[in-house]
């Protein structure tokens, strides 16, 4: 049984397209490159053609692995979302209490993580210590690094 996963409009949409590109776009480019490798004769003996046809296989994997994700993922609804705790597409204002820094994220599905953009991910350490908080509260989070108290200013969708 396919694993159900969970997505924004935005990292859907971004799944999709990229489907879209690979069948239009690099499926043609894949089959010219197959049969200008037929053309030069000898299949026994052509790199080319190898080649061509391993790509091919990469990208029909890619492709079928797309369809799958996109068959078997649900789109998450934020206008049904509790905005007074943390969850998945809060984005929230914590402080560290140690040096009192201020830390701005976005709690978002695993495959949308990106934190240069502070898109954190769901499972990460430090969005499951938040996770059922509510501004105000303090929370200790235990990450690889050691453990640190932090304090929820602001959640907002």
């Amino acid at each position: 049984m396919a694993e159900i996963n969970y997505y924004t409009k935005e990292g859907l949409k971004r799944l999709k397209d990229e489907l879209k590109r690979l069948t239009t776009v690099e499926r043609k480019k894949i089959s010219n490159q197959i049969a200008e490798a037929r053309d030069k004769g000898d299949l026994s003996e052509n790199a080319e053609y190898d080649a061509a046809k391993e790509a091919q296989g990469l990208l029909e994997l890619r492709i079928s692995k797309l369809q799958e994700t996109i068959i078997n993922a649900r789109l998450i609804d934020e206008s049904k979302m509790d905005d007074s705790k943390i969850f998945i597409m809060s984005k929230v204002k914590i402080k560290n209490l140690s040096n009192n820094k201020i830390f701005n994220y976005t709690l978002v599905p695993e495959n949308e993580a990106d934190l240069k953009n502070s898109k954190l991910s769901i499972n990460s350490p430090i969005a499951k210590g938040l996770l059922g908080k509510s501004v105000g509260d303090k929370v200790e989070i235990s990450v690889p690094a050691g453990n640190f108290n932090f304090e929820i200013i602001e959640i907002s969708r």
